[in-house]
């Protein structure tokens, strides 16, 4: 039985300012009304196969199981890597877990896939996965290189060795070209796109992890010896994770080992890996322009524009990106998009929150807009879910008022429980416990003024917490 492995960590910055640390572009819906993880779990539908695996950072946790939610898609558990420590641990945390999760000497193998990747054609990929499946049931370590359709410089390159039926041997990994370099790979047709997709017996994986990289396996071991479950999420223990080298799957094995195999797929892929990539997939119109939301052109060609928030309007432009979010304007030349990072890379710097964060906040019971900042005040709309309840907590700094614009509150504001309905308000002055839940069956939406000497997110005391959060 295949066991779908699903890496949805990362932290990707050059689809910025669409994409942010807190919501990377694996949670995006940038083609379609799907997320691309929600892609990448819908693909798998016609592949015998168990619920999924999915592996993502302890801070997005909660998003991942909700977009799972939403697409009514089961899983086979979340594991959270505590730190990043890049994928081959990550892998092998999935390896370990599916050996102890097999039934009646079942022999687990792993379908290794990234969130963050857009496949066009289903099927092709549905039948290089049936291609490689007797090669990794005969004990090889199967990766797909996918067909180059141009001489990328971005990726990096699987040279292929002798044929054996449907799947190569693997001659050698090679980096990232240059462009004169990418074209005589592209020429000879030997090379593919190392996709970062595989599939083997979790066993096999791991008697290979631990011919070649025996610490990693090591720690890993003793990490998820000490697993516990929280919610639908796996923890291993942190302090022994955190001393876990940092290494990829290609560098830890695939490099080194001599059961590598390639099996080629041509079923339009791309990792979406800057805004040109995402021009390049995109429905365009007849000026090939890509459009998303409320824009307006005149005499403009070649451009990726997307408005979030705002009326977007160009006039004479060419081979530009220009991305409106409710906090963030980008425009930039499409040949220079891959430095977008450089642009990230100065808010961090800056100590600035549109790295990290969206306008708009996702959290288990919802979400928050925050609308207006003053200096000792500050507005949010709030969107609690049906049936979800914020911590119980209080604030040193600063007091609260809630206005209900629709659905039902249920508030505890002190020693006092209330029901407010819409037009209805309350107010929690500072130093109050107090809690917010949604009893009802529609979404509940208020406008929460906050004023005081401090607003931070950090200026909560929880004291009880239905999500595990501290």
């Amino acid at each position: 039985m295949i066991t779908p492995v699903i890496m949805a960590g990362g932290n990707g910055s050059r689809l910025w300012p669409l994409s942010r640390s807190l919501y990377p572009k694996q949670f995006l819906s940038v083609t379609g009304d799907q997320s691309m993880l929600q892609q990448t779990v819908a693909r798998l539908s016609d592949i015998e196969r168990s619920s999924p695996v999915l592996i993502c950072n302890e801070e997005h946790r909660f998003i991942a199981a909700e977009q799972m939610r939403l697409g009514g898609y089961n899983h086979g558990g979340i594991i959270l890597e505590p730190v990043g420590r890049n994928t081959a641990p990550a892998i092998a945390l999935a390896a370990l877990q599916a050996i102890n999760n097999a039934v009646d000497g079942e022999e687990p193998i792993l379908l290794v896939l990234a969130a963050d990747h857009l496949i066009e054609n289903e099927q092709a990929f549905k039948d290089s996965v049936d291609k490689a499946l007797p090669f990794a049931e005969n004990g090889k370590l199967v990766t797909f290189g996918i067909v180059p359709t141009s001489p990328e410089t971005g990726y990096g390159y699987i040279k292929s060795g002798f044929q054996d039926g449907s799947a190569y041997s693997v001659s050698e990994f090679v980096e990232k070209p240059d462009l004169a370099t990418a074209k005589e790979y592209l020429a000879s047709k030997n090379y593919y796109w190392n996709s970062g997709m595989f599939l083997f017996k979790a066993s096999r994986y791991l008697e290979e992890l631990e011919l070649f990289s025996p610490e990693i396996l090591d720690i890993c071991r003793r990490a998820i010896a000490k697993t516990t479950q929280d919610l639908e999420f796996i923890r291993v223990d942190k302090e022994v994770f955190a001393a876990c080298p940092d290494d990829s799957i290609d560098y830890a094995v695939m490099e080194k080992t001599t059961a590598a195999m390639v099996v080629p797929m041509d079923a339009g892929w791309s990792d979406v890996g800057s805004f040109a990539a995402l021009w390049d997939v995109s429905e365009k119109d007849q000026n090939q322009n890509v459009i998303k939301g409320d824009v307006i052109t005149a005499d403009s060609s070649n451009n990726y524009i997307y408005a979030e928030n705002k009326l977007v309007t160009t006039v004479g432009v060419d081979n530009l990106v220009i991305v409106e979010t409710k906090d963030a304007i980008l425009v930039a030349s499409k040949d220079k998009v891959q430095d977008v990072k450089n642009i990230v890379n100065e808010l961090k710097k800056s100590g600035r929150s549109e790295f990290k964060l969206h306008r708009e906040v996702y959290r288990p019971w919802g979400k928050y807009d925050s609308i207006d900042i003053g200096q000792r005040d500050q507005v949010k709309r709030i969107t609690v879910k049906p049936g979800a309840k914020l911590s119980i907590q209080m604030h040193h700094h600063r007091a609260e008022h809630w206005i209900v614009v629709s659905g039902t509150a249920k508030v505890t504001n002190g020693d006092e429980t209330i029901l407010l309905t819409e037009n209805e308000s309350t107010y929690i002055p500072i130093g109050q416990v107090h809690a917010l839940e949604n009893p009802g069956v529609l979404p509940l939406e208020l406008i929460e003024v906050q004023s005081g000497s401090y607003l931070g997110e950090d200026d909560i005391v929880r004291f009880e917490d239905r999500y595990g959060r501290v």
